[in-house]
């Protein structure tokens, strides 16, 4: 069960994270980074690794964008 939560809090993120990449929208990557963290924390007490491995793209893909962004754009 938390596997699937830490995909949909992952999902959640990733819906924030892509339009983040535009520029000038990258502050929308602080709104993801909280949601991210949880689904991290969800994927790491699930039993299976998927949701935590997903979440943890995401939070690559977002910062990797706010150290372009120099981390407020």
């Amino acid at each position: 069960m938390l596997n699937i939560l830490s995909y949909i809090f992952g999902l959640i993120s990733l819906i924030i994270v892509i339009p983040a990449t535009i520029p000038l929208l990258g502050w929308a990557n602080w709104i993801a980074l909280p949601v991210i963290v949880i689904g991290v924390i969800m994927g790491a007490l699930s039993s299976k690794d998927g949701g935590r491995n997903f979440c943890l793209i995401v939070l690559l893909i977002a910062g990797i964008r706010l150290s372009l962004g120099g981390g407020i754009l």
